[in-house]
């Protein structure tokens, strides 16, 4: 019997078949798709094609096996085609952290990118809302505790950069299609490769990405898939071992990899030598408010009131994202320029001006 053809907009394989003939023989058996393969793959899932089981299915066999640069490629430019973007007139550096958020330790990116604003680097930001599996405290929480809008259409977001030099997007705006698989990524239970390819778009067209990682070798990963893109070149990617995934240094010794123009290096630093001479354990805040309690760090650090570890933690990442954009030509250089942020009143006037958006 012929086979049945497939419908109209898509390639020649569904999910099912690739589970049987590629990617869901096992873990030592399984083969990498190629990049036709894998685009046909998140073309499907993003139409809502697949059957829910074989959706599953096609998620954790990805998830066993380990997707190489090339699918994650596939997959980002998929996603890109549905993103509605809007670029500011200024080029920020892009920190798309894991969108799950944190459950710990304080979120320090929404006071480390004002700070870095006040300092003349400007910072964009994107998240969801409770996304899966962990459905935690993000960047847009904290935000909102502090009183700052984040339910904004992509233009507004390029708008809110250019006026006060820190931008939010909002994923159900800027990836309507991407936030509406969060019904089956929740049914999962476990993390999928959405988790991860969520955080490369760049809704902002930045030149420079920040991002983290828990293993050099997954930082690695990610600067081949940026190299391997149709959507999107940036100049630049810097990575480093973030406190539970996210964007914020971890205390002690931290392995960073940075990105340029298709050279990939990378080094460590020892963070006691930048002010930060304690653990990942003092940045924990209350786990049932974590957005409460970093807004609340917030304030209080970029109006100088703090001026202990969490003061610290917040400056050092700021000097990252300011070194990221080359506004600095050193790490050091970077947290002179955070800390006159600070006291200078300059990150407080960006929080002001955010609010009065």
């Amino acid at each position: 019997m012929a086979q049945a053809p497939e419908p109209a907009g898509f390639g020649e394989w569904p999910l099912k078949r690739l589970m049987t003939e590629v990617v869901g023989s096992g873990i030592k058996s399984a083969e990498d798709m190629t990049r036709e393969q894998a685009t046909d793959a998140m073309r499907r899932i993003l139409a809502g094609e697949p059957d829910p089981t074989t959706l599953g299915a096609f998620w954790l066999a990805n998830r066993w096996k380990h997707n190489v640069a090339e699918e994650l490629a596939a997959y980002t430019d998929v996603l890109a085609e549905d993103v509605v973007s809007a670029e500011p007139d200024a080029d920020p550096v892009d920190c798309g952290a894991n969108y799950d958020g944190k459950g710990d330790t304080a979120i320090l990116g929404a006071a480390a990118g004002l700070v870095a604003a006040g300092a003349g680097t400007p910072v964009v930001t994107h998240s969801g809302d409770r996304v899966p599996t962990q459905k935690q405290d993000a960047y847009k929480h904290v935000l909102d505790d502090l009183g700052v809008r984040t339910e904004l259409d992509p233009a507004e977001s390029a708008a809110m950069v250019d006026e006060t030099g820190f931008g939010f997007y909002y994923q159900p705006a800027f990836a309507p299609h991407v936030d509406g698989l969060e019904g089956r990524r929740d049914q999962m239970g476990v993390r999928t490769f959405v988790n991860t390819v969520e955080t490369l778009l760049n809704p902002a067209g930045a030149d420079v990405h920040l991002g983290s990682f828990y293993h050099l070798a997954f930082a690695k990963k990610i600067t081949d898939t940026f190299g391997l893109m149709a959507s999107q070149s940036p100049g630049r990617v810097v990575m480093f071992q973030g406190m539970e995934g996210y964007d914020d240094i971890r205390p002690g010794y931290t392995k960073v990899g940075e990105w340029r123009d298709g050279e990939f290096t990378d080094y460590e630093i020892e963070t006691p030598e930048y002010g930060m001479d304690f653990e990942s354990e003092d940045l924990e805040v209350d786990p049932d408010d974590v957005a409460g309690d970093s807004a609340a760090l917030t304030e209080e650090i970029i109006a100088g009131d703090r001026e202990d570890h969490f003061a610290d933690a917040v400056a050092l990442n700021a000097a990252f994202r300011i070194y990221a954009r080359d506004d600095a030509d050193t790490l050091e250089e970077g947290l002179e320029l955070a800390r006159d942020s600070i006291e200078s009143g300059a990150a407080e006037a960006v929080l002001d001006d955010l609010r009065a958006f």
